[in-house]
């Protein structure tokens, strides 16, 4: 993969906040096994698909990695809550280097319940009997 593009997407200050969180794979043995790859190779493409909106199986091969490699992998960390992890990481590096203004915050809707105090799904009413 082009070193530009990797260092753009995941610049090494980034890599190092993000490798501790991910957790480890093994590899997969398939007909006969299969070769180890790299775990940054494997975040950065991930990052590729997301920030680009490509489809996984559109993954270029410059990349290095199987769309089904980043696809799986991407899947299990989303289940493992690798996400929510890095996100807090990331936050608390921002704020050590006193980049975050915690004076005006915003909390987005999607970061909290869908249940109203009654019990309901928000959104969703009682249909009109007849």
């Amino acid at each position: 993969m082009g070193g530009d593009l990797s260092q753009r997407l995941v610049p090494d200050d980034l890599w190092a906040m993000v490798e501790p969180v991910l957790p480890s794979f093994r590899s997969r043995p398939q007909s006969g096994g299969t070769a180890r790859i790299d775990q940054r190779a494997v975040f950065t493409a991930v990052v590729y698909v997301l920030t680009s909106g490509c489809a996984w199986r559109y993954l270029p091969p410059t990349f290095g990695v199987p769309p089904a490699t980043a696809h799986r992998r991407f899947s299990v960390w989303t289940a493992s809550g690798v996400w929510r992890q890095l996100h807090r990481v990331v936050l608390d590096e921002i704020g050590a280097r006193g980049g975050l203004d915690w004076s005006s915050v915003i909390v987005d809707a999607a970061s909290g319940g869908g249940r109203r105090r009654t019990g309901r799904v928000a959104g969703r009413g009682r249909r009109a009997q007849s």
